[in-house]
């Protein structure tokens, strides 16, 4: 299953904007791409920030339109079913677990390395 293409712009936080040294250079806003599998119509889109191991928890951006929100969220418990990778979503996440979403750009990318390197993806493991 593909990857959603949302992409939004997260703007920094006013505090950030606020803690600016005058004339120095202001925060810039950053580039949110959504994490969840492509058919998670009418759900927020969402990506992941930062971890908190402490806590078995991360702070994930979720947005829709303009309107983005931060919000600390479980990991989801999910375990693949060979037993090796955990999900690497949030807890109740709609659609596909994270190893069931294939980034069609890094496909992309991979299927032109098989043709014109495949000595690369071998050492990879993925030949």
């Amino acid at each position: 299953m593909n990857q959603c293409t949302a992409v939004a712009l997260l703007p920094p936080p006013e505090f950030l904007i606020r803690l600016a040294a005058p004339g120095g250079s202001r925060p810039e806003a950053g580039h949110l791409l959504c994490e969840l599998a492509a058919d998670h119509e009418g759900d927020d889109h969402a990506t992941v920030l930062w971890d908190d191991d402490a806590n078995r928890t991360a702070v994930w951006a979720r947005w829709s339109g303009e309107r983005a929100t931060l919000s600390e969220l479980a990991w989801c418990g999910a375990i693949d079913p060979r037993g090796e990778d955990a999900c690497g979503l949030f807890a109740g996440h709609p659609s596909a677990h994270a190893w069931d979403i294939v980034d069609p750009t890094l496909a992309a990318v991979d299927a032109v390395l098989a043709q014109e390197c495949p000595h690369l993806l071998r050492r990879r493991g993925v030949v």
